[in-house]
């Protein structure tokens, strides 16, 4: 078995007194690992920084083992990535979600857009709608299209924590200390306001930890608390 496609690096872990595994996320494949030989040598540990895009050919008997990956740096981010805390954050945590998913399976609107939250200007709005699109894609989608009490779709101002369903501003009003914001650029294409984004990452959050990080017994990403007081910050 061999295939060769294009991939961003989100994980890297020690096999073998050289070796290292390799953990990626490839156009029209998913979530991929394979062993990278002598990956612990100092030309090849430059190459295999997580954020980097990478050429990958990988290679096993049967398709179903590890399989090896011969790898050829796309695109160097590391060095940036260093340089600005903030983005640095960002493209662990996106990696880190990535790495919720499950292997070998496509999702390649998640890879583009966590390739946008890597490469473009700091973005509170475009993290919550990628944690969101995460939760989707993991069959925990919130349903934010009309609410869940009187059908109606405009003014949807909260999220039912129980089902993850949208409710308006009227049906609202009586049960606001047991509901979540629901902040209006994520129905609409809207301006976030940073009591916006901090809302929004709020509400991704919860859902986060309430269907995937908790029942796997997962650490909210250290990153992640610090990125929301930055992205959710006036400038």
């Amino acid at each position: 078995m061999e295939w060769t496609g294009e991939g961003l690096l989100i994980g890297v872990r020690r096999h073998g007194e050289s070796s290292v595994i390799a953990e990626t996320m490839v156009v029209g494949r998913g979530r991929h690992l394979g062993l990278v030989r002598g990956g612990r040598t100092r030309r090849l540990a430059a190459v295999l920084q997580p954020g980097n895009s990478l050429q990958l050919t990988w290679r096993a008997r049967l398709e179903d083992q590890l399989g090896m990956f011969t790898v050829e740096l796309i695109e160097a981010r590391a060095a940036r990535l260093i340089d600005d805390r903030t983005q640095l954050y960002l493209s662990q945590l996106a990696c880190e979600h990535l790495r919720l998913l499950p292997e070998r399976d496509p999702h390649d609107r998640l890879l583009g857009m966590a390739l946008r939250l890597i490469d473009d200007p700091p973005d509170g709005a475009a993290l919550a709608r990628f944690e969101l699109a995460v939760l989707e894609d993991l069959g925990y989608g919130l349903d934010l299209s009309a609410c869940a009490v009187t059908g109606d779709t405009d003014d949807l101002t909260h999220v039912s924590p129980r089902s993850g369903r949208a409710v308006s501003r009227s049906a609202a009003a009586p049960y606001l200390d047991r509901l979540l914001p629901l902040p209006s650029f994520l129905t609409t294409r809207g301006n976030a306001s940073p009591h916006d984004i901090a809302d929004a990452l709020r509400l991704s959050g919860y859902f986060l930890q309430s269907h995937v990080w908790g029942p796997r017994d997962i650490a909210v990403p250290a990153t992640r608390d610090l990125l929301v007081g930055v992205l959710s910050r006036e400038r």
